[in-house]
């Protein structure tokens, strides 16, 4: 099972996404994300995915409702928070993002499934932010057990 944690930044009617580069999904629009590494906070990882994919520190705000998908390579758990920008620099490494741009809500939801990665996932995110289907951060305990 993999976890992956990003977040959806909002300027008003305006959200900030990433133009993927990766092969398999080359030139699809996305909100910055990936993999959470070993041992990793769930909300440390969205904040370091989206300073790599953008540039962008952010400040987590909230949290989406948690969705789950299955791949041939096996399930994925999608962490997905909401985030203020704290300082707004974009910079991307063009092997792994080809563009960042602030993308109007409209525009997003009117994309095909070949210009929108993970369409159906994303499309539901944008559905839960305009009925604010936010849950406040404190629902992660971030404290690091030891599992005795």
């Amino acid at each position: 099972m993999v976890v992956i944690a990003g977040c959806i930044i909002r300027n008003g009617n305006k959200i900030l996404m990433v133009k993927e580069a990766k092969k398999k999904c080359y030139g699809q629009w996305n909100f910055p994300a990936g993999h959470v590494d070993e041992g990793e906070k769930i909300t440390d990882a969205a904040i370091r995915e989206t300073l790599e994919e953008t540039g962008c520190k952010v400040k987590l705000t909230g949290v989406l409702p948690i969705c789950s998908f299955d791949k041939p390579e096996g399930t994925r758990i999608l962490v997905k928070f909401t985030a203020d920008i704290i300082e707004e620099n974009i910079t991307f490494d063009t092997n792994e993002i080809l563009d960042v741009q602030w993308i109007d809500t409209d525009t997003i939801k009117h994309m095909s499934r070949e210009k929108l990665r993970s369409y159906d996932i994303n499309i539901a995110h944008l559905k839960y932010l305009e009925e604010n289907k936010i849950f406040p951060l404190e629902i992660f305990d971030n404290t690091k057990y030891s599992g005795k």
